[in-house]
């Protein structure tokens, strides 16, 4: 049984929308992460070590997360946005400070990460959660021979066959670095360069823009070539020996976007000292290695959950090395938007 399956069956009765329950409750605490990304046996054990029931909403996207937010979907008290949306949200005022005294594990963070995360290094309002990249997952036996670029989705010879995410941050970033720019250009003829290559290059070949379905299609041979988070699709697959052999998962040496999602308490939340317990309890050594062995991930955030992994990782923390995290645009998103609404996936 493939583990999200699983993950369904025992988490069918948390997956309730927030809106049925009534906040406020001490033993409730309401999370809203992203999907296949907060594993049954992680809550499970929460739950049972502080008697709290896990409310559990998920999104596809940051896009999703905000606009939902925004329009006054209340009731969360824990978001995991990722790092351009961190900044924006801390902007807007949307989350509570974070009480260090309240999450000793914090101490377990990797420093060369907050590094990284210029818009919160001190960890005021967000911590890390997971350090990642998409990238694209190749069918062997179907395309057997490919080169390891983002020039991959100019193939004609796989057109109907490739998806890409519906994500204009990942695309358009994906984009940008193939033609040697940053992913958080704010160049109008390098935005619109990239504009142009993904309609006129990349989008003829694609079935698709998809954010949600990718890892089943590809699972069920519909699609060779798609661009993704590698969980997805290895989760997907994991019960075909064959397809696990003959799938390879790469980031093009161009680089690429990547994303650190962090966990952020939302304003108003009802559960505050519950929301800091979650964060501490995540950041245990092996209860981090856990979170990570049961989506293939490296520990890229927890040091010493390193020394707990038991699983094999689809990646190492050297190969996103070379990508580059997504900032918020500020007021260039508006051109971003403009290219990726009204021209790229205008009528789609």
């Amino acid at each position: 049984m493939k583990r999200n399956i699983v993950f369904l069956s025992v988490l069918t009765v948390l997956l309730m929308p927030v809106s049925l329950f009534a906040g406020g409750s001490k033993n409730r605490l309401y999370v809203y992460n992203w999907s296949y990304y907060t594993p049954p046996s992680v809550i499970e054990k929460f739950e049972k070590e502080f008697s709290v029931r896990v409310i559990l909403d998920e999104y596809a996207s940051n896009e999703e997360m905000y606009t939902k937010l925004k329009a006054g979907g209340a009731g969360y008290d824990l978001v995991f946005p990722s790092q351009d949306y961190v900044s924006i949200m801390i902007r807007q005022g949307m989350f509570e400070k974070v009480n260090h005294s309240l999450i000793p594990n914090l101490k377990n963070i990797d420093p060369a990460v907050l590094v990284k995360t210029s818009y919160d290094s001190k960890m005021e309002f967000s911590v890390p959660y997971y350090w990642g990249a998409a990238g694209i997952l190749v069918n062997t036996a179907r395309v057997p021979n490919f080169e390891k670029s983002w020039s991959i989705f100019g193939r004609t010879d796989l057109r109907g066959r490739m998806t890409m995410l519906d994500d204009m941050r990942e695309v358009m970033g994906d984009a940008l670095v193939h033609l040697g720019f940053s992913v958080n250009s704010k160049n109008p003829r390098e935005i619109e360069a990239a504009k142009n290559l993904i309609n006129n290059e990349w989008k003829p070949n694609l079935t698709k823009f998809d954010a949600e379905a990718f890892g089943k299609g590809y699972a069920n041979g519909e699609f060779w070539v798609v661009q993704g988070y590698p969980e997805v699709v290895y989760e997907e697959i994991m019960d075909n020996e064959q397809m696990m052999k003959d799938t390879v998962f790469f980031i093009p040496s161009q680089g690429g976007p990547a994303y650190i999602d962090s966990m952020c308490i939302l304003k108003g939340s009802k559960n505050l000292e519950m929301a800091h317990k979650f964060i501490n309890f995540i950041h245990r050594p092996e209860i981090y290695a856990e979170f990570c062995d049961f989506f293939g991930f490296p520990a890229t955030v927890n040091v010493p959950a390193r020394q707990h992994l038991e699983g094999p990782t689809w990646y190492q923390p050297e190969d996103i090395a070379h990508t580059e995290l997504k900032y918020d645009l500020d007021d260039a998103l508006g051109m971003y938007n403009d290219a990726w609404f009204n021209s790229i996936r205008a009528g789609n």
